[in-house]
């Protein structure tokens, strides 16, 4: 693969270093196929640059490894780039040599000092991550970021990242203490500042790390005057080489100043020792609105003055975007809507410390400020009070990033000038100067940053496929870099410089000559992420041009168009990685979170499906014709066996490596419902596999599970003669082997005729619905059977009936028909229209007599509202509710209620793709006097029969032990009892534990039984 894709020579090259890197001992692992390689092929910028290969070294001592044998001379051709997060916004980690991937081994926290308020971290490590072991200690590593849930430390230090907050903790660099790297030739570097007599010593030694400080010493005693003449006094100062903090405040000589922000270009960062700070015990923000976002800009300056921690501002492109994400629900109540006078602006003034009192008197006196001023129209303000509010408040903040990818259309925000620096106080007439800019070439764009550093992040609106925008870029950026300049400051405030590092040499003069000594000393081959911030003096290799390297879009203009819009949520992934959360108690992709591979993430699925639809039109393939003519099942049969039998003998196709990607999803959708671009991957997964199956033989395990709804009916006659044989060793063993699947469910043995019986339960049928009167519509609910609450989870079925029984509505049974949901995860889409199309049909004719609707399980009744409206055929999708949303009106206040403790855990898609439903359940509880908390969790791991593939079994237990596990075992005496609403939660929790959770509605019946 890598020689069809690389010059010959190149390709060879690449091969004998991995060879000799395994030969040599490398413990980690080494990746050439080309779906790793595609997928580490971009990151949040524009930009596309395919890897070699990808190594992800295990400990400290591969690095050693592989950087002693990327010094021999043999080996001096050999490029490379360090990657964690991959977040970046300018390409700085994107190479088409080697990436050495630090983040899915090493990052483990070493130490914590708690009294010396200090840690030790491996580079993997992410920042959220950092601060959760941090926190229980009331500490925490200060630099902010938007993307701190999936940033890794050697990430921060390499870009030396600071967001919101800088101007009073400053960025990344102010709190490194010391940092152990890895140089060329496998020699290690202790960077930490030194006194006169230990820096003396450092020079003299007779090696790389000797020469790279008698270097660095040079260019500080001969360069000062250069260099505070060159670098702007700003609080962002400058990412990349920093020579203005080669001495300390103390006149101590510190390598961390180049090292933070130098994109590994100088060495792997390996550990980094930190510096931690006591967390403010309370917090308080103001949010303050606008009619204008240039007035929110005009008056940080006065905010400034009354020292608040930070100064956040968002305009209303990102606003608006904001109210109609999955964020939305936990803020609405701070950013009142006034129909008159529309909010375009909002800044964020947060005030913190120990003393509650001390920061309400400060808070107070900012507030009369805010009264009596007149200087700039203020539409009002609100108060977040307390970190969890505060918190809420942030995160929508932080998704701002995301969510200016979110438009419709193709012309979206580009990051490629979007984290420019001024001083404060010119920020309002340079932003003036830049809006004109942009306006002349009559683009939108969205703003969000932080006002009080100077900071903002503007991002022009571009279509990347068509060549006019693209080359939008080059003068865009030329304009930008000349108007920073012309304000006393920098194109790269923020972001680092990455493929920009073009405009490096005009900014620094006469300076650049001594960055390129520094990169000598330490590279001289220019093999660590060549072409980035500078070249060695002694290299023939120029710097990366912006409009020279491949852009994603230059790819994706091969894409048909037709098929560009038809796999949208798919192609629209702009990488910025919010996937990558490492919260084991967040949805947000648990096969991402159990392996540690990147392909098994939306945006690693998101990559592969662009490439695929690539790879296929320059074949000829029609991926739409399956869409119109969907061949039957022995049209082309014999041609899938071939195809099968060549598969297996080895033969090469890029489709096998997709299809492994999406066998790994779970197709919870908490992509669909987290991703802030709303990527949907069970969406496109489903067309990927019924156009691989239409090439390549489906196991029996895919008809076994989507015919699922179609036999359990008829195998609920005989479920004693079910039982027993799914009981039988021999066949469960004859399942796992020849089938692939084990654990298979039991059927209920419960009598559900009985429940029908005495409460009345009638089939919900057009001539019972038509004679009622509209009193009894209203009294009336019509139960949606789902396959899995009916005939393997039946008493609750039963129970949910006696509820609505005992709420005084009469209960009507919809005839039960195959909602289709496993047919649409395994692909069998012309099935699943049909079952659709079918199952609809009957519910519609149903919904049309005014009574409602209800659905029990969340999984399946969810179908309803999504999957279903993108049928064609299906004009109007049934509306079938969630138990909680029908119950809050259904549902009466309690008297009196008896205060007991319980503890929801939401089902995955209910909770990201609803995310009102938890908190209806706790309105419920509250109304009966019970107190509920909804528990932070992650994915239990089963998710409909994924749990039950014996190919899954590794990672679905991965997955239950990384939150479910925990929260499960939790003891009720003293967190209260766990409950969950998800069919897949009750079944994955037995499996794993023998101990069985509650539906909460057998909760509020337990309470109407009295």
């Amino acid at each position: 693969m890598i020689a069809a894709l690389q010059p010959a020579a190149a390709a060879a090259s690449y091969r004998d270093f991995l060879a000799a890197l395994k030969s040599a001992g490398f413990n980690g692992d080494i990746s050439t196929d080309y779906a790793s390689r595609t997928v580490l092929a971009t990151d949040n910028s524009i930009y596309q640059r395919l890897p070699q290969a990808a190594v992800f070294p295990r400990d400290a001592g591969d690095v050693e490894l592989l950087a002693r044998l990327l010094g021999e001379p043999a080996f001096s051709a050999i490029k490379l780039a360090p990657r964690g997060g991959g977040t970046g916004t300018n390409g700085q980690s994107l190479t088409d040599g080697l990436v050495v991937d630090l983040s899915r081994h090493m990052n483990n926290i070493l130490e914590i000092d708690v009294q010396g308020r200090w840690v030790r971290v491996q580079a993997g490590v992410v920042k959220d991550q950092l601060n959760a072991a941090l926190k229980p200690h009331g500490l925490f590593f200060a630099p902010e970021l938007s993307t701190s849930n999936r940033a890794t430390i050697g990430g921060m230090v390499n870009t030396d990242a600071s967001g919101q907050g800088s101007c009073t903790y400053g960025k990344t660099r102010d709190h490194v203490l010391d940092l152990h790297s890895v140089l060329v030739g496998g020699g290690a570097l202790h960077s930490r500042p030194l006194d006169a007599a230990e820096l003396d010593r450092q020079c003299a030694r007779n090696d790389r790390v000797g020469h790279v400080y008698r270097v660095a010493r040079e260019i500080q005693d001969t360069q000062a005057e250069l260099i505070a003449a060159r670098f702007p006094k700003l609080n962002r100062c400058l990412t990349g080489y920093d020579l203005a903090h080669l001495r300390d405040e103390q006149g101590r000589f510190n390598l961390n100043s180049v090292m933070c922000g130098a994109e590994g270009s100088l060495g792997f960062v390996v550990e980094a020792r930190l510096n931690v700070l006591p967390i403010p015990k309370y917090s308080v923000l103001v949010n303050i609105r606008y009619a204008g976002f240039m007035d929110a800009l005009r008056d940080a300056r006065a905010l400034i003055e009354h020292k608040p921690l930070s100064i956040e501002t968002v305009d209303s492109k990102v606003l608006l975007l904001a109210m109609q994400d999955i964020v939305w629900h936990s803020v609405a109540e701070y950013f009142p809507a006034e129909a008159e006078r529309p909010t375009l602006g909002i800044n964020l003034v947060e005030f913190s410390g120990d003393d509650p009192q001390d920061v309400d008197a400060r808070v107070a006196a900012f507030v009369a400020h805010l009264q009596r001023d007149t200087s700039v129209e203020r539409l009002g303000h609100t108060l977040a009070e307390g970190q969890d509010a505060v918190n809420r408040v942030y995160t929508m903040r932080k998704r701002s990033v995301g969510l200016l990818g979110n438009v419709e259309g193709e012309i979206r925000p580009q990051p490629f000038v979007e984290d420019t620096a001024v001083p404060p106080e010119r920020l309002a007439d340079y932003i003036a100067d830049f809006r004109a800019l942009l306006d002349s070439h009559g683009l939108a764009y969205g703003m969000f940053g932080h006002v009080d550093a100077g900071v903002l992040h503007v991002r022009p609106a571009l279509d990347m496929k068509d060549p006019a925008q693209a080359a939008l870029v080059r003068p865009i950026s030329d304009a930008v870099a000349a108007l920073t300049q012309r304000y006393g400051g920098l194109l790269w405030g923020e972001h680092g410089k990455g493929v920009r590092s073009e405009y490096a040499p005009a900014f620094f003069g006469e300076l650049y000559p001594s960055l390129q000594a520094l990169k000598a000393a330490f590279d001289p081959h220019n093999q660590l992420n060549p072409g980035k911030i500078c070249t060695p003096l002694a290299s023939a290799e120029p710097l990366l041009k912006i409009d020279e390297v491949t852009m994603r879009g230059d790819l994706d203009r091969q894409v048909d168009e037709r098929v560009w819009q038809s796999y949208g949520t798919a192609v629209h992934c702009n990488g910025n990685g919010a996937c990558y959360n490492f919260d084991p108690n967040d949805a947000m992709c648990p096969s991402w979170k159990a392996t540690r591979q990147r392909q098994h993430s939306p945006k690693g699925r998101a990559s592969l499906m662009r490439e695929w639809l690539r790879l296929q039109g320059e074949a000829g393939v029609d991926v739409l014709a399956p869409a119109h003519r969907r061949p039957g099942f022995f049209s082309n049969l014999a041609q899938r066996v071939r195809n099968t039998r060549e598969q297996r003998r080895g033969q090469a196709d890029f489709s096998h490596e997709v299809y492994d990607a999406m066998a790994g999803c779970l197709a919870c959708k908490s992509c669909a419902g987290q991703c802030p671009i709303k990527v949907n991957v069970p969406e496109f997964r489903s067309r990927f596999l019924e156009l691989y199956h239409g090439r390549y033989l489906r196991p029996a395990r895919d008809y076994l599970v989507g015919s699922l709804e179609f036999t359990l009916p008829y195998l609920a006659y005989f479920p004693s003669l079910y039982n027993g044989l799914m009981s039988a060793g021999w066949v469960r063993k004859l399942f796992a082997r020849q089938l692939g699947m084990v654990d298979s469910p039991l059927l209920s043995r419960f009598d559900f005729q009985a429940v029908i019986r005495r409460w009345n339960v009638q089939p919900a049928t057009a001539q019972r619905l038509i004679g009622l009167s509209s009193e009894q519509r209203e009294r009336s609910v019509i139960i949606v059977q789902d396959a899995f609450t009916r005939y393997f989870e039946t008493p609750l079925l039963g129970q949910f009936i006696e509820l609505a029984a005992r709420l005084g509505y009469q209960v009507f049974l919809a005839p039960f028909s195959a909602n289709g949901k496993p047919l649409h995860v395994q692909g069998f889409l012309e099935a699943f229209n049909k079952a659709a199309i079918r199952n609809a049909s009957q519910l519609q004719a149903l919904s049309g007599f005014g009574v409602r609707l209800v659905g029990l399980d969340p999984a399946m009744t969810l179908v309803y509202r999504q999957e279903y409206q993108k049928v064609p055929g299906i004009a109007q999708a049934p509306k079938v509710e969630l138990p909680q949303e029908w119950l809050l009106d259904a549902l009466p206040a309690k008297q009196g209620g008896s205060g007991g403790r319980f503890r929801l855990l939401a089902h995955c898609t209910e909770k990201t793709n609803v995310p009102a439903s938890t908190r209806q359940w706790e309105t419920l509880f509250a109304r009966v006097g019970l107190a509920l908390t909804t528990q932070a969790t992650g994915c239990c791991g089963m998710s409909g029969t994924y749990g039950h593939e014996a190919r899954n079994q590794h990672t679905s237990r991965a997955i239950f032990d990384q939150s479910w596990a925990r929260q499960v075992a939790a003891p009720a005496e003293q967190q209260g009892e766990a409950l969950a609403t998800g069919y897949s939660c009750r079944s994955q929790a037995k499996r794993y534990t023998q101990q069985s959770l509650r539906h909460p509605l057998q909760v509020l019946l337990q309470l109407q039984r009295g």
